[in-house]
């Protein structure tokens, strides 16, 4: 069985389910199937924009335990985003019905170029919306690369944000 380190986002409400914070609830719901169960998930946070975007972003994550190796598990993370109207048009930055990223698993490091994926993933220790809820569910994971733990990392963010930013419960 593998662990995954699951990163929820959305920026953009749903025809049908409403606002990003109900999106996420819904989406960690659809994380739950046979082959995939949710271990814990984190309180939904509300987080600034990165990028150009001016909408504020709904932010989560999920501990899931899984029998699925990384490529199946980014298969099966696509087709939720794709079942709640992600579409992938190659364009970072854009507004997103719900993104979910693998950031980290128990096997420590992925890397492979069909499917594109890469674990850990790449940004993760510079982002707090991605921190700031791992955080609260796998403190004490480790990343692979630097040997650091999730609650180390985010303790680097929060000595370098300005006092006035930041994430507020959804």
């Amino acid at each position: 069985m593998n662990l995954y380190l699951l990163a929820l986002g959305s920026n953009q409400r749903h025809h049908v389910l409403g606002s990003p914070t109900s999106i996420l609830r819904h989406a960690i719901d659809a994380l739950e199937m046979d082959d995939i169960d949710v271990f814990s998930a984190a309180q939904i946070l509300k987080n600034p924009p990165v990028g150009p975007s001016n909408r504020e972003f709904a932010n989560s994550a999920a501990l899931v335990v899984s029998s699925l190796e990384p490529p199946e598990m980014l298969e099966r993370i696509q087709a939720i985003e794709a079942h709640f109207g992600r579409q992938r048009r190659g364009q970072p930055w854009r507004a997103r019905t719900l993104d979910i990223d693998v950031i980290l698993w128990s096997g420590g490091i992925w890397q492979s170029s069909s499917p594109a994926l890469t674990i850990p993933h790449p940004r993760f220790r510079e982002r707090d919306f991605v921190l700031g809820p791992s955080c609260q569910i796998a403190p004490k994971m480790r990343d692979p690369l630097s040997g650091l733990t999730i609650e180390q990392l985010q303790f680097r963010i929060l000595q370098a944000k300005p006092l006035d930013r930041g994430a507020k419960p959804a």
